[in-house]
């Protein structure tokens, strides 16, 4: 198995990794991977993100789901949809890209949308 770079653990403690509630999720309106999920992340009105697990994942499969995304990435305009943040997930690629298997990161018992992780 192929592990990236080191990295120093300052480097490691700039990423904000947080718990959120998909509060709603869609496919996306111009790309055939991506949905759009509307998450409570413990902030005022929430925060949108784009995620390529279409085809893996069912929009009603996500909704109440709380899952590990990265908090403090710079927003970013994916196919006209901004997205504030990535979701956490393991992708199995031992047999090949075509079938893949992707699963969501996530906690083992409810917590308050926004809890770090550390």
């Amino acid at each position: 198995m192929d592990f990236k770079e080191p990295i120093k653990y300052d480097d490691f403690a700039k990423i904000d990794l947080r718990v959120a509630t998909v509060r709603a999720a869609a496919h996306h309106p111009n790309a055939d991977k991506l949905l759009v999920l509307q998450l409570d992340d413990g902030s005022e009105g929430g925060r949108q993100i784009c995620a390529g697990i279409r085809g893996h994942y069912e929009p009603e499969q996500l909704v109440g789901r709380q899952i590990v995304i990265v908090a403090n990435l710079e927003p970013r305009k994916i196919r006209g949809e901004v997205s504030n943040g990535m979701l956490c997930a393991a992708s199995d690629l031992s047999s090949g890209e075509e079938s893949r298997q992707v699963v969501l990161l996530g906690v083992d018992r409810q917590v308050p949308a926004g809890s770090p992780i550390s």
